[in-house]
């Protein structure tokens, strides 16, 4: 009897170790990652190297390329995209655009702050939102409304 008892204790012994085993090298279920560009960084820095940058038909200036990137535009040259500014800037009244620096409390080119204050612009009929107001000027849109465009 003493047999019996150890041969159940030594077979339930070994069911117990055979469940804590865990299987090392099982099917991976996952498709294989595709060869290709990556997602484009969705955290950009905030220095200013301006890019010229293009999506479709659609230029527009960028603080950085990381920033045109995560936008979903290519970068097509360093630099300010040449462009004609809408009716307002540089006309009778001698307004010009922020980035020519020369409105009383607005700052130069690649002098905006940081905060976060976003407004809706729009330039031609591209509308986006930017983080403020100086972001907006700087890349020669209108202010349409503050928030986030809808």
């Amino acid at each position: 009897m003493q047999f019996h008892r150890f041969r159940k204790l030594s077979v339930l012994a070994g069911l117990l170790l055979l469940a804590g085993c865990v299987a090392e090298g099982g099917v991976d279920h996952r498709p294989p990652l595709r060869p290709g560009p990556s997602q484009p960084p969705r955290i950009c820095p905030m220095n200013y190297a301006p890019v010229c940058a293009q999506r479709g038909s659609s230029r527009q200036t960028f603080s950085n390329s990381c920033q045109a990137r995560a936008e979903g535009y290519r970068v097509i040259s360093n630099g300010r995209c040449s462009s004609r500014p809408g009716p307002g800037w540089g006309g009778a009244g001698g307004m010009h655009p922020p980035h020519q620096g020369n409105r009383p409390g607005r700052p130069g080119a690649g002098a905006c702050t940081r905060e976060f204050m976003p407004v809706c612009a729009q330039r031609g009929n591209d509308r986006r939102t930017f983080p403020n107001r100086c972001e907006a000027d700087r890349a020669g849109y209108r202010i349409m409304s503050s928030g986030q465009c809808r």
